[in-house]
């Protein structure tokens, strides 16, 4: 089973509203319909997340419009162009990353249904590796540092972590991992929610200050940043089935 996470680009001219409703009503059947494909989900920049937009990171001009995530059997050239081309149909500009998953922290509180949006909302990421670590450096400090103070220091009821293996399309290919993770609905505004700490202020300032202390182990935040942070709506347009 093979993993590919795309990043799409709407066409001049198309709202953001209409690229959300082609990719699920017209790409998303025609991906899920494959018989490569075992599953399928949407990460779209919709009205619910509105209340997100202050937490919105940008490294990437101009950002990306949405995230399609498509495991398959196989994702070699010849098997993925399918879906290459369906995507390639819909939008100015695309890329794909073969990837290994990491679920950290499966979704069983909001177990999401097919073709339907998930509860709460997704914060989808796309990194770069600063160029004052080297490759090794980076890896060890988001997986075996940094992963536990995701853990510990969030409300996020869904965790997962995916390493680049290999750029699989010409374009913007400098990204080197891309991490989704779930919160709570009132998290997109509520910061006290966002680091699970409600209602605890000596909690809440402890638990920003540990994050903040961690991501600037891995991520630049100034000039250059390293980080795309997009606020998303998830949708499980086809959940993963094994063979």
């Amino acid at each position: 089973m093979d993993k590919v996470i795309y990043a799409v680009w709407r066409k001049d001219g198309t709202s953001r509203e209409e690229f959300n409703r082609i990719l699920r009503e017209e790409a998303a059947p025609k991906i899920a319909a494959l018989d490569n494909v075992r599953g399928l989900r949407l990460n779209l920049q919709d009205a619910h997340v509105v209340r997100a937009e202050p937490l919105r990171q940008t490294a990437t001009d101009p950002q990306i419009d949405a995230g399609v995530q498509v495991w398959m059997d196989v994702s070699h050239d010849a098997f993925r162009k399918p879906i290459d081309d369906i995507l390639a149909g819909i939008s100015k500009n695309i890329g794909a990353w073969q990837v290994t998953e990491s679920a950290i922290i499966p979704n069983s509180k909001h177990p999401p249904c097919a073709g339907e949006r998930t509860a709460g909302w997704s914060q989808f990421c796309y990194l770069q590796k600063p160029e004052r670590l080297s490759y090794d450096e980076w890896r060890d400090h988001w997986q075996n540092s940094h992963t536990r103070v995701g853990i510990d220091t969030q409300s996020n009821f869904e965790y997962r972590q995916h390493l680049v293996v290999r750029a699989l399309v010409p374009g913007p290919n400098d990204y080197v991992a891309m991490v989704e993770e779930c919160f709570p609905a009132d998290a997109m505004d509520h910061p006290e929610v966002f680091f699970d700490a409600a209602g605890d202020p000596k909690k809440f300032e402890d638990n920003v200050r540990i994050m903040m202390k961690s991501c600037e182990g891995f991520i630049d935040m100034g000039d250059p940043q390293t980080i795309d942070v997009l606020p998303t709506s998830q949708y499980e347009i086809k959940r993963p089935v094994w063979k």
